[in-house]
């Protein structure tokens, strides 16, 4: 696995364990309402201000491997098709010198 698959299974993870955590908090909460209200409004402005980063960067790693896979599939892209007209102008030379002899 590459560091950059590695970011994005671990922002992955985070995501999906802040989502049990809040799911069981609000479940087992012994407070009221409005109590839970609060404690949730806490400490998602702290999950915020702690993962925000780790996510973003996730995303950019994700985004900078994109950028690099595109860019290698159209150089390969632009090779195959170089390597195509090569040969059509190879096999039109080769016809010209078998009809005018040259």
């Amino acid at each position: 696995m590459s560091k950059d698959d590695n970011a994005l299974i671990f922002g992955i993870g985070i995501l999906a364990g802040v989502t049990t955590g809040i799911i069981a908090g609000l479940l087992l909460a012994p407070q009221s309402g409005e109590e839970t209200r609060k404690k949730l409004e806490t400490q998602i402005n702290d999950l915020s201000k702690n993962c925000c980063p780790t996510v973003e960067e996730a995303k950019r790693q994700a985004l900078a491997t994109v950028d690099v896979i595109q860019f290698k599939i159209e150089k390969a892209i632009k090779k195959i098709n170089d390597t195509i007209k090569a040969r059509q102008l190879a096999k039109a030379k080769d016809k010209e010198h078998s009809v005018y002899g040259i």
